[in-house]
């Protein structure tokens, strides 16, 4: 499947609560950060990367992609990351992946992209099982022009957001562990001690 319209929208905005604040793609698994497993395991996929950061832009610089801040201050969601980025994608559609799920699927824009053509849907989105991945969707860029007016109106849910679309559900239940994400120390000691196979 061609990936030259796709752009890879990856989410790395959060304030890292239950991480004890720190900046999650920075977090180092097995001596590299978060979101180098993610570029790693999605940049074959796809036709370019986007960065959506609120702090520690030089760093996140370095990974040779652009890097696009939150236009709204104090950490609103990965909605607003969303807002910002799309601002510059210039493909037909829009990959987005969170920078603390290190593991994602080598097929994952593919299988997405396959289900949201074969049910002429605006979007897709993983699930496993019973489990909805909100922020692991495709979507047709010209389906993301109403984000902006949807965050204006005080809606933060990602979820929320998708469903006023034309939604189908991609069904990654074979490969449960690869959207197996990373949200406080004692999971991280989990993956570095035993990664998901």
């Amino acid at each position: 499947m061609q990936h030259d319209d796709i752009t890879a929208i990856i989410l790395a905005g959060g304030q890292g609560t239950r991480m004890g604040g720190v900046d999650k793609g920075l977090v180092e698994l097995q001596g590299r950060p978060l979101i180098e497993h993610v570029i790693e395991s999605i940049k074959p996929q796809v036709d370019n990367i986007i960065i959506s950061a609120n702090r520690n832009f030089e760093r996140y610089s370095r990974f040779g992609f652009t890097v696009m801040p939150d236009l709204w201050p104090d950490f609103p969601g990965p909605l607003a990351g969303l807002v910002s980025a799309a601002a510059l994608v210039d493909t037909d559609y829009a990959l987005c992946v969170p920078c603390d799920t290190p593991h994602l699927p080598h097929n994952l824009t593919d299988r997405l992209k396959q289900t949201l053509l074969e049910q002429q849907s605006e979007a897709s989105v993983a699930v496993t099982a019973d489990e909805l991945h909100a922020v692991c969707f495709l979507m047709q860029y010209a389906a993301m022009r109403d984000l902006q007016s949807y965050l204006e109106s005080g809606q933060r849910q990602v979820q929320s957001w998708l469903k006023t679309k034309r939604l189908a559900y991609a069904d990654f239940s074979d490969q449960v562990h690869a959207f197996a994400n990373i949200n406080s120390p004692q999971e991280l000691q989990q993956h570095q001690r035993c990664p998901p196979s």
